[in-house]
């Protein structure tokens, strides 16, 4: 088993949870974070420290999120690891509530497809 980054990471990219993970799983895009599925140790120590409940083991996504798992994959594949806290995005506040972010994201190379 693994975890899972999803919709309500978009927009925002809270980074709380990069530094409790004891395995450097974490991959930052330009909108989110994703969680490399080869790297996860399923210790679940991310999860109460995403202030915007994001993280899922990957048997509790919820079902209208299943597209993330595919994600985090293809994310972690394009994007660099980041090991370190970092500023949320600037408009975080504002989206932090939102729901069915994913068709918010600016259409980018990187972006995982």
């Amino acid at each position: 088993m693994t975890h899972v980054v999803t919709d309500s990471c978009i927009r925002c990219k809270y980074t709380d949870c990069v530094e409790a993970c004891p395995v450097d799983c974490f991959h930052e895009g330009p909108d989110h974070l994703v969680i490399n599925p080869d790297e996860c140790i399923d210790c679940a120590v991310c999860i109460p420290e995403c202030p915007v409940d994001a993280i899922y083991a990957d048997s509790d996504v919820p079902a209208e999120m299943a597209r993330f798992h595919e994600l985090n994959t293809k994310g972690a594949q394009r994007w660099p690891l980041i090991l370190k806290h970092k500023e949320a995005l600037h408009d975080a506040e504002r989206w932090k509530e939102a729901t069915g972010k994913l068709g918010t994201l600016d259409p980018q190379p990187a972006t995982p497809s």
